[in-house]
């Protein structure tokens, strides 16, 4: 029975309409409208379900991509250093679920996929291969539509899409994710790119509505989130003409 009952939750999440929530808000220093996120959703719809597709182009920053954040998380959830287990993770903005494929499901029990492309969760399904039986929930919803279940997550992983979220709305999921966690401890990753000193605060791209923010503005919104820094790390061997990326592990702030 219980076994049924968690098909049907998984069966039930599936069907969910993704809803565009279009209220407009602040990137940083940008004022953002109401296509903010539709414009991102046509954009990611054009987008091949592939690696290359996925990683805009650099598909072959993959195996480099994967092997740092790799290095990043053990310390986190193996060795008598670990603040949680390697029991069940979520991947936010899976795309087709290579990080859940290469870097959490090879570390974790189970892996959740939540992604607002349908057409990137069906492929998922394929590129996950015999990976996919431990993926208990493929979820078709925007971040800024989705809130974690309660108590269900050892780790938290959120990899190259809160760029498209607008302030209040990343602080309101991070706030949502730190309710996700496992009772017993949990760690959120946030590894996105950042902008470089030279560029003097946040970059806005038209062509899919995101904003790279500047490291000071990923603190801030930390901050207000209820969320301390761990550790943070530059990935390394990346070329340089791409945008910094920084791998954040966040933890709920402890309370005096």
């Amino acid at each position: 029975m219980a076994a049924e009952k968690k098909r049907k939750l998984a069966m039930q999440e599936e069907e969910e309409e993704t809803v565009m929530v279009g209220t407009g808000g602040r990137c940083g220093e940008f004022e953002v409208d109401d296509c903010f996120y539709s414009d991102a959703q046509k954009y990611w719809e054009g987008v091949p379900a592939t690696v290359e597709g996925v990683m805009g182009g650099f598909g072959n920053l993959s195996r480099c991509d994967v092997a740092f954040s790799k290095s990043f998380l053990l310390p986190f959830i193996q060795g008598e250093d670990a603040i949680t287990e390697p029991k069940r993770a979520l991947d936010c903005g899976a795309g087709i679920g290579r990080v859940s494929k290469r870097l959490l499901l090879p570390l974790f029990s189970e892996v959740d996929l939540v992604e607002q492309n349908p057409a990137f969760l069906q492929k998922a399904r394929i590129y996950l291969g015999t990976l996919s039986s431990r993926v208990p929930r493929y979820i078709p919803l925007g971040l800024q539509n989705f809130s974690p279940e309660p108590g269900r997550y050892n780790t938290i992983w959120i990899q190259w899409v809160s760029s498209h979220l607008t302030d209040g709305d990343f602080v309101t999921f991070l706030r949502a994710c730190v309710r996700g966690l496992h009772r017993d401890g949990g760690l959120i990753v946030v590894k996105e790119n950042i902008t470089k000193d030279e560029d003097g605060g946040e970059v806005f791209d038209d062509d899919d509505s995101s904003v790279t923010r500047s490291k000071e503005s990923f603190l801030k919104i930390f901050e207000q989130a209820d969320l301390e820094v761990a550790k943070q790390a530059l990935q390394p061997n990346f070329p340089e003409k791409m945008f910094p990326v920084v791998l954040f592990a966040l933890v709920p702030r402890r309370r005096n």
